[in-house]
């Protein structure tokens, strides 16, 4: 069994020194509030709500930018709220905003909102504002609620960075230099460190990046000796493409600090080679072997080096620091697997699962997991255990993208282990969207073919198209069971049907066109056909083998030899021998025909195809 590669997540996880990812994560993470819980937080002594805790960024050694901070975030700053009393006509304005909003009519919720804010001066009512203004996709009013809110609370955290976020986004550098300089100046040391990081990676979102470095280089110039300004400027410079730069202040920083784990991964990032930056880590690690974050950088690089063997050495050390770490579990299993050692691969992904069994709260989802233990299970035909890993996959409210799968598979499963009806009952009870309804239904129909049960299988798919007229997997696969019962005209009406759908669908194309060219029957249509799925895929194998077919039925055999050689050179597959053998053989190259037959029957004696071939052409092997 061949398991499928996937990409393994090797993440040096950091805090960063935003409370959000401001401007390319708001709309998505704002929830609107209800209106009363609204009033009860601007306008009387409810305990106000604090902001977001500070985002743990997944980062990986890969050659992008990567936001470093120091191990502790100060906490946010408060809001200077006003002392401003709850009369009737601001609880009116205030909920009919509420109200507008929530029907759809963010101007009448926006204006509202805003003339509240100025008449208060309260600070969280223009913050209010910006969400509705982002949520609804209007950017300037965002902006103007913006500034508001950072005038009124000029010593939030929050509505500052909101505030730089705009004006980078304007390219408004005075006033970013502005704001930030004197935020610089009035800093304590480990305040300013914070700000010099902050103050990088909102800057570095500016479309003109060296514009944007050169902002930074200016800000950081009084501060030349914080770790930080060098671990800014070489994230900076590598953003902007100068890796020259970059290098000299990632060295800058590793002086600064030489066992600073932000220092040496930043050199890392910003090396010129995998090969070096590998070298870089690696020094570092022989000088510094607790260095758990640099070690999982190391072993990441390595693995995206296809070093194996190499990164499993290193994660079975983190794993005797960690032994309890999920993350680290999942990945040596996923790594177990790609080195083909099974017991390890089980063992740890089965930890994983047990890890995310205990710890509900920690929202790991464990599908992966669970797929991959049920297939190593299947593997050694312990059915009993492959179903029960799958019937460990949760739908999490329809929300789980892989459920549906899993489901099939355990059909599949029953099938194999139990019986075909057992699977058919249990694909009978899913339920689903159209889109998945129609896997089920292509499952259903390939579960009674294996069954040898072609004509309820067929049944079922035609009475599928008229459920579901318009899915062109669906009369795709009606098109080829129909065409096996030599029905035809079903067969051109279902194909015809698909290339009205999507007339970009090659397979719709070569399918007609074969079967006329199979049948020697309107060979020019054919060809039209098959020449029509090449241009859409010109280097698809089966296409070009019904081209080299369609040859051969008009008698071009030298033609068809070299198309069929290409087809099978491209994909060595059964019906793809069979023609180029037949083509050989009815061409007088009958040695080299036998050799292409025996190699055909090696890889599938049933093969109906071959099998017709070589009871048409009388040859015994």
């Amino acid at each position: 069994m061949h398991y499928i590669a996937v990409q393994i997540p090797i993440y040096i996880k950091l805090k960063l020194p935003f409370q959000q990812d401001y401007l390319l994560k708001i709309s998505s993470s704002i929830v609107t509030l209800l209106p009363l819980v609204l009033i009860c937080g601007i306008f009387s002594g409810c305990t106000t709500v604090a902001p977001p805790a500070p985002e743990t960024a997944t980062i990986t050694v890969a050659p992008e930018p990567m936001p470093v901070a120091p191990e502790e975030t100060p906490a946010p700053s408060k809001e200077d709220l006003p002392n401003v009393a709850l009369t009737d006509e601001i609880l009116f304005k205030v909920v009919s905003a509420e109200i507008a909003f929530q029907r759809g009519d963010f101007p009448a919720a926006y204006a509202t909102t805003m003339a509240v804010a100025q008449q208060t001066r309260d600070p969280r009512l223009p913050k209010r504002a910006m969400e509705m203004a982002l949520i609804a996709k209007q950017p300037l009013q965002a902006f103007v609620a913006a500034r508001m809110w950072h005038e009124y609370s000029p010593n939030s955290e929050e509505a500052t960075q909101y505030y730089l976020g705009f004006m980078v986004i304007n390219n408004n550098f005075d006033e970013v230099t502005s704001i930030v300089s004197k935020r610089l100046e009035e800093a304590t040391p480990k305040e300013r460190g914070l700000i010099i990081l902050q103050t990088q990676r909102l800057v570095m979102r500016a479309n003109n990046k060296e514009a944007a470095f050169g902002v930074l280089e200016n800000l950081y110039k009084p501060y030349p000796d914080y770790i930080e300004t060098h671990l800014a400027l070489a994230q900076a410079a590598f953003a902007s493409s100068n890796s020259v730069r970059a290098m000299v202040e990632a060295h800058a920083a590793q002086k600064i600090d030489p066992t600073s784990q932000l220092a040496v991964m930043t050199l890392a990032q910003v090396s010129p080679s995998p090969e070096s930056a590998l070298k870089a880590l690696e020094n570092f690690l022989n000088d510094n072997p607790k260095s758990l974050e640099v070690r999982r950088a190391y072993a990441g690089m390595l693995i995206e080096q296809k070093q194996f063997n190499l990164a499993r050495t290193q994660f079975l050390l983190l794993q005797a620091a960690q032994p309890q770490d999920p993350a680290l579990m999942y990945t040596m299993g996923v790594l177990s697997l790609q080195l083909n050692d099974i017991a390890a691969a089980e063992k740890n992904l089965a930890a994983f699962v047990q890890a995310a069994d205990n710890a509900p709260n920690e929202q790991r989802d464990p599908t992966t997991a669970l797929l991959y233990l049920s297939q190593i299970a299947d593997d050694r035909k312990d059915g009993v255990a492959a179903l029960d890993w799958l019937s460990k996959v949760q739908s999490y409210d329809g929300k789980n993208a892989a459920y549906l799968n899993a489901q099939l598979r355990r059909a599949v499963l029953i099938s194999k282990y139990q019986n075909v009806e057992q699977a058919l009952d249990f694909l009978h009870e899913l339920k689903g969207t159209p889109e998945e309804m129609v896997q089920v239904v292509q499952l259903e129909a390939e579960l009674l073919r294996n069954a040898k049960r072609d004509k309820e299988a067929l049944a079922l798919l035609e009475k599928s198209t008229e459920t579901y007229p318009n899915n062109p997997d669906l009369l795709y696969d009606y098109a080829m069971l129909a065409e096996k019962f030599d029905q035809v005209g079903d067969m051109e009406k279902a194909l015809r049907h698909v290339i009205a759908i999507n007339p970009e669908n090659q397979h719709a194309y070569n399918a007609l066109g074969y079967s006329l060219a199979d049948r020697n029957l309107r060979l020019p249509e054919a060809r039209s056909l098959i020449e029509k799925a090449l241009s859409l895929a010109p280097d698809d194998a089966f296409i070009i083998d019904s081209m080299g077919w369609l040859e051969y039925r008009e008698k071009n055999y030298d033609t068809s030899v070299k198309l069929l050689q290409r087809a099978y050179k491209l994909r060595p597959d059964t019906e793809i021998g069979a023609h180029l053998g037949e083509v050989l053989w009815t061409s007088g190259d009958q040695e080299n025909a036998k050799a292409i037959f025996k190699e055909a029957l090696q890889k599938d004696p049933a093969n109906s195809v071959l099998k017709d071939a070589l009871e048409r052409l009388k040859i015994s092997l």
